[in-house]
């Protein structure tokens, strides 16, 4: 007998079958259905012709030019203000753009490379414009206040969603603070290791012990973690290598007038404490990659691969992926759309062994063809409509009668109709233009913490059939939607297949063939499955899995899943007796796909409490057979 089905949790539960689904849909379909009734009986009272009949808006060109303070700018980007209508500068600066309102004054909105913004009102066919470009600071200023975030939520609904994204807690992050310091939440720590000396301490199974920890191995240095962790806890310049990856001891560089101090996370206070904020990302300009792998220096990693623009005092600038603001202090950088953006600090290396590279993952991966691929912000950035659901109702149905009629519909309700696939990346009441959908990005960036998103980009196929005195269970696990490995990041994730058949009884058949997860599984070590992890090596210690990745390390193995790619298993468990006709016996076989964030060892000396997240799981009954 065989069965055979597959689950995919996450995107595999948009689609029901039967009489729930059916009163599902007949709900989300109820408000829509009044709207168009009542808008269609407005229309039996009159404005069938208005609707029908709108006359388009009227459009002519307008001519200009583009300049800074030495005259023309050419290949300037000229554009009228949230549409996709531009045009670019000549050689001389001038320039024509086509279907310009005559009724209404636009915004023209103008940009060049490393310029802020300039714009100037226009309509079309009414005479020539000129637009000033001035240059923005090409100079960091390490020195710099940074912006708190909070002042960025005046007018962003974005700055909510970022109070949720695992950036803004990259600070004060729970796992990242116990394990540089070497304690448990509770604040206990572990006796310092001696490990810098090259001659580690043999540890005392007497000796309380809380886990591992940076300033367990290394207490009088800071280590290179501020660098991606906390960048905003120093007034280092950007490129000070020797401070941001705290290469000497403190006593050292207190003696030295000229040895920076290094940069401990432990200080971030204030802005700092934000970890990655509003205000450090809208300052990044440029990623220093190396040319031969294109990647970042690996002795680089995260600010000291960045080219910040901070301003001096009394002057602002902010970049992102808009090429049409029209504010003095903005300019749009196309980085902010790339997954080079992400970079500096999605790829480690500790001496020549490679720790995480997320970055690297995606360049590998089919995801990084830019004809056919996705970048980092696709996944992890996406469109972020923000109208509420009755607003919602109204706009699509708006543009379901302006598509039907093919006709423009009057200024009201075409305006809602456009908003249907626009939103906003500032509130309306403050001024904010609705745009395209494709230009506005959820700050919430979804990952590790996100367990339906987890779930979204990993699949489960199981299939199980009697052969002989035997049950034989395939399984296949799909990397299905992450543009880079399953699990990544940090090498203390792992995913975990867990298979199990019994009988009837409930008993455990034994395994007699195929893989079994390997010590370092924990409560599921010894059963029927796979692991999938980065595992590395303590070279000193020859301690495995490793989870100080500060320390002299090497690769053991890495059973992570690429994208786009499988892992295949099989699995032979005895039918109880040897006896393959069971009758009415039915063997039930349970499949699981657990993530776990750490190491369950590790997790109990932290006294970290994250649960294990299932991804997917599959419960097949096989029934044996009685022909002769």
């Amino acid at each position: 007998m065989r069965s055979r089905r597959r689950v995919e949790l996450g995107r595999g539960r948009s689609f029901q079958v039967g009489g729930n689904a059916f009163a599902v849909v007949l709900r989300a379909w109820t408000r829509p259905i009044l709207i168009v009734l009542l808008l269609l009986g407005l229309l039996t009272f009159g404005t069938v012709i208005a609707v029908f009949a709108w006359p388009q808006q009227a459009t002519a060109s307008v001519s200009g030019i583009v300049t800074d303070a030495d005259g023309p700018v050419s290949g300037a980007l000229v554009r009228v203000q949230t549409t996709a209508n531009h045009t670019y500068t000549d050689e001389n600066g001038g320039f024509t753009i086509q279907g310009v309102p005559t009724a209404e004054s636009v915004t023209l909105v103008a940009w060049a490379e490393g310029y802020i913004f300039g714009w100037t009102e226009a309509t079309g066919g009414g005479g020539d414009v000129a637009i000033e470009l001035h240059p923005h600071n090409r100079v960091d200023n390490s020195v710099y206040d940074w912006e708190p975030s909070e002042n960025c939520g005046e007018c962003h609904p974005s700055y909510a969603e970022w109070q949720r994204d695992a950036h803004s807690q990259s600070a004060v992050n729970v796992r990242f603070l116990t394990m540089y310091n070497g304690t448990d939440v509770e604040g206990n720590r572990s006796r310092n290791s001696n490990y810098y000396t090259g001659l580690p301490r043999t540890r005392d199974p007497d000796d309380p012990y809380f886990g591992p920890g940076f300033k367990v191995d290394f207490p009088k240095r800071d280590g290179n973690c501020a660098a991606c962790h906390t960048p905003m806890a120093s007034t280092l310049d950007a490129d000070n290598s020797c401070g941001w990856n705290g290469c000497h001891m403190q006593e050292t560089s207190d003696a030295s007038d000229e040895l920076p101090d290094g940069v401990s996370p432990n200080e971030a206070v204030g802005v700092a404490a934000e970890g990655i904020s509003c205000d450090f990302c809208h300052k990044i300009g440029a990623v220093t990659f190396y040319t031969d792998t294109v990647l970042p220096d690996p002795a680089m990693p995260g600010i000291l691969s960045l080219t910040l623009y901070r301003p001096k005092s009394g002057e602002d600038l902010l970049m992102g992926t808009v090429d049409d603001v029209a504010r003095p202090k903005d300019s749009f950088n196309q980085l902010h759309r790339e997954s080079a953006f992400c970079a500096s600090c999605h790829y480690g290396v500790n001496d020549t062994t490679e720790i995480y590279n997320s970055y690297g993952e995606w360049l590998e991966s089919p995801y990084s063809d830019p004809d056919t691929g996705q970048t980092c912000q696709n996944c992890h950035m996406p469109e972020a409509p923000r109208l509420t659901s009755g607003m919602e109702s109204l706009v699509q149905t708006a543009a379901w009668l302006e598509k039907t009629s093919g006709r423009t519909l009057p200024a009201g309700l075409g305006k809602l109709a456009e908003r249907s696939q626009r939103s906003y990346f500032v509130y309306p009441e403050k001024g904010g233009l609705f745009r395209q959908l494709d230009q506005i990005h959820l700050h919430q960036m979804p990952g590790a913490n996100d367990e339906q998103f987890l779930r979204s980009a990993i699949s489960l196929e199981v299939a199980a059939e009697i052969d002989g005195t035997d049950i034989v269970v395939n399984t296949v696990v799909s990397n299905t939607g992450a543009g880079h490995h399953y699990p990544t990041g940090s090498p203390l994730r792992q995913v975990l297949l867990v298979v199990r058949a019994t009988d009837n009884g409930g008993e455990e058949l034994a395994l007699v063939a195929g893989e079994v997860l390997p010590e370092w599984a924990g409560d599921v070590a010894g059963l029927a499955g796979q692991g999938y992890a980065k595992i590395l090596r303590d070279t000193l210690t020859g301690e495995e899995p490793t989870f100080s990745h500060w320390r002299m390390v090497e690769l053991v193995e890495d059973s992570r899943i690429p994208a786009l790619s499988s892992k295949n298993g099989v699995f032979r468990f005895a039918l109880p007796d040897g006896d393959s006709a069971l009758g009415s016996e039915e063997i039930n076989v349970e499949v699981k796909l657990i993530y776990r964030r750490a190491f369950q060892q590790l997790q109990q000396w932290k006294g970290w409490t994250d649960p294990d997240i299932l991804l997917a799981s599959e419960s097949i009954g096989v029934a044996g057979s009685t022909d002769d």
